[in-house]
């Protein structure tokens, strides 16, 4: 019996009370939903398998003792099938055991549904727009934007596996100052010129001029002899690079799709794959900036002053209005946030119902105005918008911050991170983490096969489960003759209980949006798991005495050896984990080794 139909048992157990009249004041429309009704694994095992404080939550209501009424709730669990004993403990705590063939029932569950176990659709019907990532085409993907790659997309498939349509988007930011820069960082490496004080370093920035360069001279273009117009310097004579030009433009245009391109190749390498890549200048391009703002105009949201066309923000709960349209006639950063918000709840094609934006911490002056933004749209703040901020990444080795990569400079790229320690280790330990708290990344820990190291420890669980499966298979035990209750030692208990809690662990993960919760529970399956093969065997154990001969050698080969029905059993649970670990850590997109 799982913890859901233990707690389904309880809410209908609740109900009955209620209509026999046994439930003092308690009414039917007091009683929570089933889902509030939570069974946990008590932390000592004398306690029972499962615990239920439903008797504490309900006792005020039903105007008695929490214990008094928990005794009404034991004497109905204890006559329900698959329950050996119940116990009212403490205030009014209600203990469950189960008798062995129910705990164990969960083996079959797991085989029966294979990798389909636990998942759900309670969050069917709706469309999650998820983006993340996000990082401007201006340079390699760093550590950050890494970071978000592993939390975003072992998000969207965790909310999928409940059941939620999932749109994965990345934002290109190709519009703005942010292009300008670069474009000026290029043609100044081209002209071997010093970077000027606002543009990008890095090794990668002479490899992009020189592309550019070879580029256009394919195709006829002397991008070099165009014309230039020379910024100057400033009052300390450092160079600002050139102004608008030719040469500027010509460079934007070849160089901005080749960091696209990098970032794909960085992203599918890294096995994210993006439903939707949509470009910021096309906000502008289409109109769609223009219309937003038609849209808050027509809300009662915006008005001008000082010669600058704003949004009304505090109308919506933010500290301040904010400019959309500047004085100077050009669009503030702001206007294109507006308008993709709007194009994401009205698509075509996937519109929203809720929109997930995943941002740096250096966004997190950004909640407020989106927010309001939302809400001006007639939408609901935290519902329909959701913003999730990250923390920062240190990567360390031997002790001491990693900072420099060769090719970008003062920073730590995605493919830096993935040539140290693989694409597994990097997206396990960045996704293990809550995203609101800072992670060390420690390179030394996450190259080294050791039960330090979270990912081997899980993935070594997995190739362990593969390795029984083949003793098993080349000792001729198969599931013939299995009976899952036979599976009642501590350990086995331990096993079962583990695996009975993850369809409720992989729905609370989705409802939270914490992935990381999948990475916790992954590495308590593999140490309980570990701690059962030590102690358990489904395949007899070789002699290891080279000295025991005739009938002692045989002596010791039966005492290690269970009988057929109880191999048989510990072969099914044995694959019952197997398939759960395979299944989590494919939720974070990390593999599952069958030798390591």
């Amino acid at each position: 019996m799982s913890p859901e139909a233990l707690s389904e048992l309880i809410f209908n157990i609740a109900n009955t009370l209620v209509s026999e009249g046994k439930a003092g004041t308690l009414t039917a429309d007091l009683i929570p939903p089933q889902a509030k009704f939570a069974v946990m694994r008590p932390k000592d095992r004398a306690h029972g398998d499962w615990a239920s404080n439903a008797a504490m939550q309900l006792a005020k209501k039903a105007g008695m003792k929490p214990r008094d009424f928990a005794e009404l709730f034991a004497a109905e669990l204890t006559n329900a099938d698959g329950i050996k004993s119940v116990e009212v403990a403490g205030p009014g705590f209600i203990n469950i055991t189960l008798d062995s063939a129910s705990a164990a029932a969960v083996v079959d569950a797991v085989l029966e549904a294979g990798d389909t176990y636990g998942k759900n659709d309670h969050l069917g019907g709706e469309t999650l727009n998820l983006e993340f990532v996000s990082a401007n085409p201006t340079g390699p993907i760093h550590i950050g934007g890494t970071r978000w790659a592993a939390v975003g997309d072992s998000m969207a498939r965790v909310l999928e596996a409940n059941g939620a349509k999932v749109v994965r988007e990345y934002y290109f930011n190709d519009h703005g100052e942010q292009i300008n820069r670069f474009a000026k960082s290029l043609v100044a490496a081209a002209h071997g010129e010093e970077t000027p004080i606002d543009g990008y370093k890095g090794a990668y920035i002479d490899e992009i001029a020189k592309r550019v360069i070879d580029e256009a001279n394919a195709d006829g273009v002397d991008v070099l002899s165009l014309p230039r117009v020379d910024g100057g310097a400033d009052q300390d004579g450092n160079p600002l690079g050139e102004g608008d030009s030719e040469q500027r433009e010509e460079f934007r245009k070849r160089a901005v799709p080749m960091m696209f391109d990098e970032i794909q190749r960085s992203m599918k390498n890294f096995r994210v794959n993006f439903d939707v890549w949509f470009h910021e200048n096309s906000l502008y391009s289409d109109g769609e900036v223009d219309q937003a703002i038609a849209d808050l105009r027509a809300r009662g949201d915006i008005y001008e002053k000082d010669g600058a066309t704003w949004f009304e923000s505090t109308k919506h709960g933010d500290d301040k209005d904010r400019v959309i349209i500047k004085s100077d006639g050009n669009y503030a950063y702001f206007a294109a946030d507006i308008a993709y918000y709007r194009n994401k709840r009205h698509r075509e094609t996937n519109p929203a119902d809720v929109a997930i934006y995943m941002l740096g911490a250096d966004h997190h002056g950004y909640i407020g105005r989106m927010m309001a933004m939302c809400e001006a749209f007639g939408d609901k703040p935290g519902e329909n918008m959701q913003i999730l901020i990250g923390q920062l990444v240190n990567v360390m080795k031997d002790g001491k911050a990693v900072r420099m990569s060769k090719r970008a400079g003062n920073v730590v790229t995605i493919d830096d991170l993935t040539d140290a320690i693989g694409v597994d280790a990097s997206r396990y330990s960045l996704a293990r983490t809550d995203y609101n708290s800072p992670v060390d990344i420690d390179l030394n820990l996450l190259s080294s096969h050791s039960n330090e190291n979270p990912v081997y420890y899980v993935q070594y669980a997995h190739a362990r489960s593969c390795n029984v499966d083949r003793n098993a298979a080349a000792a001729g035990i198969t599931y013939e003759g299995a009976d899952v209750s036979l599976l009642d030692t501590t350990a086995d208990g331990e096993v079962l209980a583990a695996l009975a809690q993850w369809p409720a662990l992989l729905r609370e993960a989705g409802d939270l949006r914490a992935p990381h919760r999948v990475a916790h529970y992954l590495e308590d399956l593999a140490a309980t798991y570990h701690k059962w093969y030590n102690v358990e065997r489904v395949v007899p154990m070789e002699l290891t005495d080279p000295e025991a001969r005739g009938e002692q050698a045989d002596a010791i080969r039966i005492a290690k050896a269970p009988e057929p029905a109880r191999a048989a059993a510990r072969l099914k649970l044995n694959d019952a984990v197997k398939t759960v670990i395979a299944e989590g850590l494919d939720l974070l997109g990390v593999t599952a080794p069958d030798k390591m």
